[in-house]
């Protein structure tokens, strides 16, 4: 089932929402998108965007200002409105707001997701990341509390394990649906994790480096 189908379904059934944003249908063939938060602001109070390439600039800084290094974060602005007039536009201007987050529902749905584990992308990593690859399983699953999960502004539904044989421990993060609009969980496309992200694997880098030196200062205090 290709991507503009599987949206123009999700409309026809009353529209949706995906992160913070909430997806509903105005003129035939048309559609808007606006902050979940700003679903029952009057539209002249809402700051007009047409074109889909508008989802760039919108997503890039959080409500206080501050750079969104990561799409899933749940700081997306309020105050505007976008308004497409195509399928293409509205697939175009969700890539742009969360990347490839409708096809990784849609793969989930038609049971074509794949999922990468911990372990099997930490021993993918090379030059000063590989030391990552060294973390110890309870310094793993730490790390998934304080990094992971809503508590962190991290919106993503975290499908991977450590390894084939060991799932993450039972956490706010590990249970997380990825549907950050709470009055629209019903009609929602929850934000996928198939892998631990960029962010993740530099901060696994540094709680590594820590362990292995806490080893060290140990081993040096018995000799």
């Amino acid at each position: 089932m290709r991507i503009d189908p599987f949206l123009e379904s999700l409309c026809n059934e009353g529209g949706f929402a995906i992160g913070e944003i909430i997806v509903s249908s105005l003129d035939v063939g048309s559609f808007e998108l606006r902050h979940h938060l700003d679903e029952a602001v009057q539209p002249d109070d809402l700051e007009a965007y047409t074109n889909a390439a508008d989802a760039r600039s919108v997503s890039m800084y959080g409500e206080s200002g501050e750079y969104r290094f990561a799409k899933a974060q749940t700081n997306l602005k309020r105050g505007w409105r976008l308004k497409l007039t195509d399928l293409t536009s509205l697939r175009q201007a969700l890539d742009l707001f969360y990347p490839a987050g409708v096809a990784l529902e849609l793969a989930r749905r038609e049971g074509r997701l794949e999922t990468q584990n911990l372990r099997d992308k930490l021993n993918r990593q090379t030059g000063m990341y590989r030391f990552a690859r060294t973390i110890s399983d309870e310094g793993a699953q730490k790390l998934v509390r304080e990094i992971c999960g809503p508590a962190h502004q991290c919106a993503r539904k975290i499908l991977w394990q450590l390894d084939q044989d060991t799932p993450l421990e039972d956490s706010e993060a590990s249970r997380y649906d990825g549907i950050p609009c709470s009055t629209h969980k019903d009609r929602a496309i929850p934000l996928l994790c198939r892998e631990a992200c960029n962010h993740f694997v530099a901060e696994t880098r540094k709680a590594a480096k820590a362990e292995f030196e806490k080893q060290q200062t140990a081993d040096h205090s018995a000799g």
